[in-house]
Parts: structure tokens; sequence; C-alpha cells
């Protein structure tokens, strides 16, 4: 089956992809004692981004995908705090 999934033509897919590795990369010197708090939460809503962008590009509908679109803008407002937080907490720099 070599189905084109219809969210791989989509940019803010394949840049979520990127924001999801580069929150990996960031993540990935963070204390130990973080792995199941800010590390683990950051990771999740990263991946939460393009998982949200490629469940509605398979919506059958217009309004269902603009509600996983925005639903996906939220997780990046999230994503957004959590990195100011690891900011605030030392873990990187702010022009990390």
């Amino acid at each position: 089956m070599n189905h084109v999934r219809p969210h791989y033509n989509l940019e803010a897919w394949k840049e979520a992809i990127t924001l999801v590795k580069a929150v990996y990369q960031l993540t990935k010197d963070f204390p130990a004692d973080e792995l199941y708090g800010l590390t683990s939460q950051m990771r999740r809503c990263a991946i939460s981004i393009p998982s949200n962008i490629a469940e509605g590009a398979a919506r059958s509908s217009r309004k269902e995908f603009a509600q996983f679109l925005s639903v996906a803008k939220g997780s990046l407002s999230k994503l957004d705090t959590q990195l100011l937080i690891a900011v605030e907490l030392g873990y990187m720099d702010h022009g990390s």
C-alpha cells in the first residue's frame, strides 16, 4: 500500500516534526529527576502538535480539521510555556 497520507504535504506538519526532534535534542540533557516531569511533559506536548495536525487532516470536514489545528495550536502554546520554565530553572539557555 503506497497511499500518501494527507498530512505529509502540509508544511505545518513538517515543521512540527522538526520541532519534535528539536525538543528531544534540547531535553536530552535535562536533569535525570526531570525525566518524568518537565522532560516528559515537553516531549508529549511536542508530539501532540504534529499528531493533531495529522489527525485533523484525515478528518472528512474542514470544521473537524480546524478543531484539530486549534488543539495543535494550544499544545504549541503549552510547549512555549514549558520552554520558558526550562529556561527559568536553568536547564537551557534562552537562545537554545
